[in-house]
């Protein structure tokens, strides 16, 4: 399977040192990091890290092992709280925040390590994405009072349409730890985005995955910016999926950026070359 050819896009400075596409110029970045770092004892894990993503934006967030990606992913989500610098999400800022709050404001995540509840259906899980827009309280629960099964037919409802981006409805009633390692991946971001995020964090969701089932994922990845209109900010390794659907590429290494820009500028930046190859580039 292959992805369309499409045009590359361009980027254009926002009032700070980072770029975002320029359909999104007259918005507000969704997520901008200004002098972000974070400090372990005397090792500095994170330092001067800036960045804007654009409110559509596909990024990418790459560089070798141990260079600091899942640190600054923790940090967004507030699993870690910033030594110094600042998160602004939305134009918020995020510093008073902790791990729900940020998830209510519009960040969601997948992780390295799938995180499912194997013992529950695929649908459940869904569900358990959708906690943020449940309305109904404690004793209607307890006592499934009628506002309870109106909330439970809605949330049905949207499971089953989050999951048809997938096409995974079939699987509704299926335990999650029964599914293939593939579809536990999918179903990961199908649960992430049943918490209606408007920033999208994944973290290497290729991991573990075939060649066929890594480019149906990334033609599901500019679907889901597509229909949602959400931006997306990934890890991968996977230099293909990286640079076939990535619009802005920041290479982190040492836990500090050494280059941003389009898939073409950063396949080409000595510094990129050297930090992955350990060789500087000739001629």
């Amino acid at each position: 399977m292959t992805m369309p050819k499409r045009e590359p896009t361009k980027l254009v400075e926002v009032p700070s040192p980072n770029k975002i596409p320029e359909r999104d110029i007259d918005k507000t970045p969704i997520l901008e990091c200004q002098h972000l770092g974070i400090d372990f004892g005397g090792l500095t894990a994170v330092n001067e890290f800036n960045m804007a993503i654009g409110r559509t934006e596909i990024t990418g967030l790459i560089g070798p092992n141990g260079a600091g990606k899942t640190t600054v992913f923790n940090l967004l989500t507030k699993v870690y709280q910033p030594t110094r610098g600042t998160i602004l999400l939305d134009g918020i800022d995020t510093h008073n925040m902790n791990t729900v709050q940020v998830n209510k404001a519009g960040i969601a995540r997948t992780f390295q390590n799938i995180r499912l509840f194997s013992n529950l259906t695929v649908e459940d899980n869904v569900k358990l994405g959708l906690h943020n827009h449940i309305g109904y309280g404690m004793w209607s629960g307890i006592f499934r009072l009628p506002r309870y099964w109106k909330e439970e037919k809605v949330a049905h409802e949207r499971a089953m349409e989050l999951l048809s981006i997938f096409e995974m409805e079939d699987l509704a009633n299926a335990k999650a730890g029964s599914l293939p390692y593939g579809a536990q991946r999918r179903l990961e971001i199908v649960r992430a985005l049943a918490t209606n995020p408007s920033l999208l964090l994944l973290d290497e969701p290729a991991a573990g995955m075939t060649p066929s089932e890594t480019a149906e994922l990334m033609e599901n990845i500019v679907k889901i910016r597509d229909t949602f209109q959400i931006a997306v900010l990934l890890i991968e390794h996977d230099m293909s999926l990286v640079m076939g659907i990535c619009e802005g590429i920041c290479v982190l290494n040492f836990g500090q950026i050494i280059a941003k820009g389009t898939p073409d500028e950063i396949k080409n930046n000595p510094q990129v070359i050297e930090a992955y190859l350990g060789t500087k580039k000739e001629g």
